[in-house]
């Protein structure tokens, strides 16, 4: 992922109401965020719980953010990550809820996901796959992995009309 700044965060937002966006709170590490090792940047609002933000790149690499809701529900620790597919980590999984942007959103439609509690789906796909049987290639298992989860966020963000 391209580095980013707060300006242009605020200016990609996609289903969020102009309140919405200038209420929104980045995450308090974000000048130490190294985006080389992100394919997606997810944090939750500190000021707002239940609220969280995914900001993405389109293929053209211009930037896509989106508003979550998460579910009331407790996490899940027993379920699989949507995006990253992880299956040996034991990550806590989180439904989360985006209204559709434009008149679909408008008029109460909304996708939903399972994703990892944390948004560490990034890290998770960078770690080396165990070594299936002799012969694997780890490292060509694991940029397949990172396509996939480009692949899951550009198809969410398609599916939201973002």
């Amino acid at each position: 992922m391209l580095p980013i700044d707060e300006r242009a965060i605020r200016a990609s937002f996609r289903n969020a109401s102009r309140k919405e966006v200038s209420s929104a709170a980045l995450p308090p590490e974000f000048a130490q965020i190294d985006f080389s090792l992100l394919d997606f940047l997810g944090w939750s609002d500190p000021k707002m719980p239940r609220r969280a933000y995914i900001v993405a790149q389109r293929d053209d690499d211009s930037p896509v953010a989106v508003m979550l809701q998460q579910a009331e529900q407790r996490t899940l620790a027993r379920a699989q990550c949507s995006w990253c597919e992880d299956i040996t980590l034991r990550n806590d999984v989180q439904f989360f809820a985006a209204r559709k942007a434009g008149p679909a959103g408008r008029n109460g439609n909304t996708l939903g996901v399972l994703i990892c509690a944390n948004f560490g789906c990034s890290a998770n796909v960078r770690r080396l796959p165990a070594l299936a049987y002799e012969g694997f290639d780890r490292e060509a298992a694991r940029a397949q992995r990172i396509l996939r989860l480009q692949q899951h966020v550009q198809g969410f963000l398609r599916e939201l009309g973002a």
